[in-house]
């Protein structure tokens, strides 16, 4: 065992080391995690519209008007992902590069609206919702990241407008951004125009063919969700935030198909779900407890621990726990760099990402369909749940006690 840590130390930490201080990377993980209210607003509102499931309820929400109201919110709240992503991941990108943020995000935004394509209606031009939500996600991230780049490169060349001393900032830093911010929504008009005479017709075509496609593919499998669980482990143990590194790439893809199922879920509550894994499928089902899945630890300790030091431990770690923040377990029991958790710290998440994934696939519980998508058939699943913690304490315990 000393072998293996010596050798995770080894090729593992460097390469965690350099994606969880990579700027770009903190700066998705963190713009779109600026969404995550409006999602799960958005969430809630959804499944009330849809009358959760419940056709009585539906059909008296649509007789007095409250479901038009309903999806209205939705629209407005779930629907917005993208623009709120490409405006978040700018800010903080900016203030990563020091530079203005506010600035950043502003022009970040406008480029955006720039580069997705309009529609006609019987009012006039519009533009469509599917690409201001979670299908826009993959153009949000490279408009910011690209858009801010180019921001902070004028602003430390120092081309730029100087206002004299005096001028309150909001004012300065707006004349500050003029060039700069002519230069990159002058460059996206150029970029639509050019993609707009292609079949791509747009930036959000060309990604969603090149990156959504093959990404969504994988992200979307029970492969590709053990993968990344077990590399997520693997980080953490070497005491670098597996979350972080892991979700910075694959948030975005799980919060489009998640978003994928919520339109079709609207449209019909009884319809197949076109995808299984998705974020809350991983934040729900997979990382129980947190990174590794350490809720049964945290339940071990609480209920069988023998000691002063881990009974003491227990009280402090088991609320974060229960919310699925386990940087307390992680380091006050220790769980990073402890070889006798290694193996189920790593493989507890691969078990229950297959149990939720065959429940699911099997129609025993319904796919996710929001942050907070919980169905009746979910009874049946935490009957599995249940039956695998017990297994799960008793190794945790055995541990432990060793």
């Amino acid at each position: 065992m000393k072998k293996v840590t010596e050798l995770l130390e080894r090729y593992l930490m460097p390469i965690g080391a350099k994606l969880a201080a990579n700027k770009a990377l903190n700066a998705v993980r963190d713009g779109i995690a600026y969404a995550m209210p409006l999602v799960i607003v958005g969430s809630l509102t959804m499944l009330i519209a849809n009358g959760f499931s419940i056709d009585a309820f539906k059909t008296w929400l649509i007789d007095n008007g409250s479901f038009d109201w309903l999806v209205k919110i939705t629209n407005g709240t779930f629907g917005l992902m993208g623009v709120v992503a490409v405006f978040g991941i700018a800010y903080r990108y900016a203030q990563e590069l020091k530079v203005d943020g506010v600035s950043s995000g502003i022009i970040a935004l406008s480029g955006y609206v720039i580069s997705t394509p309009t529609i006609m209606a019987k009012a006039g031009e519009g533009f469509p919702l599917t690409y201001m939500g979670a299908s826009g996600l993959f153009a949000a991230i490279l408009i910011a990241l690209v858009s801010t780049k180019i921001f902070a490169w004028f602003m430390k060349k120092d081309i730029r407008i100087k206002m004299p001393d005096g001028v309150p900032p909001a004012v300065a830093n707006s004349f500050a951004a003029l060039i700069p911010g002519a230069v990159i929504v002058l460059l996206w008009g150029a970029i639509y125009a050019g993609l707009a005479a292609t079949p791509m017709a747009s930036i959000h075509g060309i990604l969603q063919l090149v990156l959504g496609g093959p990404l969504s593919a994988f992200g979307g499998s029970l492969a590709g969700a053990i993968v990344v669980s077990i590399i997520t482990s693997l980080f953490w143990f070497i005491g670098v935030h597996g979350g972080n590194v892991t979700g910075a790439i694959m948030s975005p893809i799980w919060l489009g198909l998640m978003a994928e199922n919520a339109k079709v879920y609207s449209q019909n509550a009884d319809a197949t779900m076109p995808h299984i894994v998705t974020q809350p499928f991983m934040d729900l089902f997979v990382y129980l407890g947190g990174g590794g899945a350490t809720i049964g630890l945290v339940a071990a300790m609480v209920l069988t621990a023998k000691s002063k030091e881990f009974k003491t431990l227990a009280k402090l770690i088991t609320p974060p726990g229960l919310f699925n923040i386990n940087e307390p377990t992680m380091f006050g029991t220790p769980v990073v760099l402890n070889v006798y958790l290694l193996i189920p710290f790593i493989f507890i998440p691969v078990i229950n990402a297959i149990i939720a994934y065959v429940t699911m696939a099997t129609g025993i519980v319904h796919a996710t369909v929001g942050r907070d998508s919980l169905d009746d058939a979910t009874n049946y699943f935490w009957i599995l749940g249940n039956w695998f913690t017990h297994l799960r304490c008793g190794l945790a315990n055995w541990l432990v006690r060793t």
